[in-house]
This record gives C-alpha cells, sequence and structure tokens, in this order.
C-alpha cells in the first residue's frame, strides 16, 4: 500500500537546508510536511525533563512510547502538554539528541509513527535521515540535502542565538560522525536519490528543481 502514497523523502545532516526546503516544497505540492527530527529531539526533552539520561537506553525507550508529540504545521512542538518549540532546539538537547537517535528501541517507534502519519494523509514530505532509507524506501521521490560544512554551520549558528560559529561548527562535525556511524539506521543517502548541494543555492531555486522533479514523475 506504501507504494500508492504520494511520499517525498529529504534525508541530509545538519544544516543543509531540510527544513526550509521541506515546509516550502509541500506547499507547492500542497501536501503535508513532517520534520521526524523534531521527533527524535522531543523524546529527548521528555528524558531530559524527567531526569532520565539520554544514554539509559531502556529507560529512554520507555519515554519514546508513552510521549505524546504534538507537531503542528507551523512548526510549534508541544511535548506530553507542554509547548517545548523553543526548549528542542536548544543546545542541551541537540547534544543529546544523537544518542537518544542512536537508541534503536527509540527508532523502531518513532519510524512506525512516521509511517502512520504518512498513511492516515496519503502521503507528504517528511524530513529527516533515514526517510529514504529505511522509514519510505518506496517513496515518490527521495532526495538527499547537503552544503559545504563552513555553509552548514553558518546557518546552524543563525538559528541557536547563544552559541557562536566554532561552537556550532565542533558541533555538527560531531553529529555528522556519530550520525553516519551509528549502528541502527545511519545517516547516508539512498542508492537513488537525487543529491542536491545547497551551498550556492537558494531555497526557492532548490524547491523548483524538486517539484520539477516530482512533476515529472507523475
Amino acid at each position: 500500500m506504501d507504494d500508492e502514497l504520494t511520499v517525498v523523502a529529504i534525508d541530509g545532516p545538519a544544516g543543509s537546508g531540510k527544513s526550509t526546503v521541506a515546509r516550502k516544497l509541500a506547499e507547492a505540492l500542497e501536501l503535508e510536511y513532517l520534520d521526524t527530527g523534531a521527533m527524535y529531539r522531543s523524546v529527548t526533552f521528555a528524558a531530559l525533563a524527567n531526569g532520565i539520561d539520554p544514554d539509559d537506553e531502556d529507560k529512554v525507550a520507555a519515554v519514546a512510547r508513552e510521549v505524546r508529540i504534538d507537531l503542528d504545521p507551523d512548526g510549534s512542538v508541544v511535548v506530553d502538554g507542554v509547548d517545548a518549540t523553543t526548549q528542542i532546539r536548544g543546545p542541551e538537547v541537540s547534544r543529546s539528541v544523537s544518542a537518544v537517535a542512536a537508541n534503536q528501541a527509540v527508532r523502531s517507534e518513532l519510524v512506525s509513527r512516521q509511517r502512520e502519519w504518512a498513511r492516515r494523509r496519503g502521503g507528504g514530505v517528511l524530513e529527516g535521515r533515514d526517510i529514504g532509507t529505511v522509514v519510505f524506501p518506496s517513496a515518490r521521490l527521495k532526495v538527499y540535502l547537503t552544503a559545504d560544512p563552513e555553509v552548514r554551520a553558518s546557518r546552524r549558528a543563525r538559528e541557536v542565538t547563544d552559541l557562536d560559529y566554532g561552537a556550532v561548527a565542533a558541533d555538527l562535525a560531531r553529529r555528522d560522525q556519530v550520525d553516519s556511524s551509528r549502528r541502527h539506521d545511519p545517516l547516508r543517502q539512498a542508492d537513488d536519490a537525487i543529491i542536491v548541494d545547497t551551498s550556492q543555492l537558494t531555497i526557492d531555486e532548490v524547491v523548483a528543481l524538486l517539484v520539477e522533479k516530482v512533476d515529472g514523475g507523475r
């Protein structure tokens, strides 16, 4: 049945432009949008809020199974009734989210939720790190966004106001290493994904390119 869904999978490392591109692409295609990274950050936030060590796999897995995550199309995130829109992007969560995302039980739970989300809507634009390789390997279009490390760090530094460029660049390098080498569902591009380097492209240029690819496949 998944072959009948209109799913666009957008993967790539932090700072590559996934969220902005995915939102605008969803609008252009009149599809709903899901930021799967926000789900992993929400589990991390919930674990930290309950005093749980992000490296405690069993306890974090229990949090993932029980947590209520409400993602609004406007970008707001509510975790167990608490508005966590700002907190999930803060340095504390950012430092811990890779450990949570490496937890197999957490990944299994969230992948199940992501698939159900798309099935209820007949598809959607989903962005993350394993959408085209794990969540929806039969997606209508698979995209892998990338950018020069310096560009990615500069973009992320503008988003995280309480960290300087050096700290952000170091954190991105650490996350790249962890995400690409983790045992379960590592970050990698799907064999049939379209690779787009966004370093010198505007958001509108990237979106226009992807709209053309989707329309050409219909």
